[in-house]
């Protein structure tokens, strides 16, 4: 019966989300022609959703990423790829989990 319960919940979560509207980023140009982004300003709900599910699943997605890296550490190292590897597998999960805003759909940070 917890399996079911558990079941549920999940389902009920997930079906929550997909029924959120997504955040869509303003671009207009002014008189110079120039593209003026708006600022992203998160809603109260995408800032729980986000603190809630997204950052714990984002921090074990850092944590089995970083655990992937050593475990490919040897591979990667002959195949001369270990800076793409890194990348990939650990700090762009972690800049998603930690840098971005509460309730941002993009990382603000952008230096490479």
């Amino acid at each position: 019966m917890k399996a079911f319960r558990t079941t549920a919940a999940v389902l009920a979560l997930t079906s929550g989300l997909l029924a959120l509207p997504a955040q869509a980023e303003v671009v207009q140009q002014n008189a110079s022609g120039d593209p003026i982004y708006s600022v992203e300003a998160p809603k109260g709900y995408a800032m729980v959703g986000d603190l809630v599910i997204a950052r714990p699943l984002l921090i074990g997605a850092t944590a089995i990423g970083a655990a992937a890296f050593i475990v490919s550490l040897p591979f990667t190292a002959l195949g001369g790829n270990v800076g793409e590897a890194a990348q990939s597998l650990v700090v762009e999960p972690g800049k998603e989990a930690f840098v971005r805003c509460l309730g941002c759909t993009s990382s603000g940070y952008k230096q490479d």
